[in-house]
């Protein structure tokens, strides 16, 4: 079985390129592989080719030592005190329907949970 390094690899559009320890470059698409969100650039990972319409693709990619997480850039601590402003404000209401015995409804909870983990999300940035 070829191993190799991540050369590239996008999350969002779904594919990515993987160095050969033989120096081949080779395609890999999302569904190659169990956990895209594991494929950082210098990953070390295990596959097997196949001839695509393009060139070789890498099959049934696994990940055998994780590379260097890249760290996202923070939002600007004015723009993150706005937004933790606005959650308070929505904790706050959704609090308020708490103490009078009533849960947010399934779409404000959903909201709010989206919220929060976005929120999480820049603060672990």
């Amino acid at each position: 079985m070829p191993s190799g390094k991540i050369r590239f690899f996008d999350e969002e559009k779904g594919f990515g390129f993987i160095s050969g320890a033989d120096g081949q470059q080779v395609y890999v698409h999302a569904s190659a592989v169990q956990d895209p969100s594991t494929l950082y650039p210098g990953a070390k990972v295990e596959y097997s080719v196949v001839d695509g319409r393009r060139g070789p693709q890498a099959l049934s990619v696994s990940v055998v030592e994780t590379g260097r997480v890249p760290r996202r850039p923070r939002k600007a601590a004015d723009d993150m005190a706005i937004i933790v402003e606005d959650l308070v404000k929505v904790l706050d209401a959704a609090g308020s329907r708490l103490k009078q015995g009533q849960y947010p409804d399934r779409a404000q909870a959903r909201k709010l949970s989206q919220m929060l983990r976005h929120v999480a999300g820049e603060f672990d940035a």
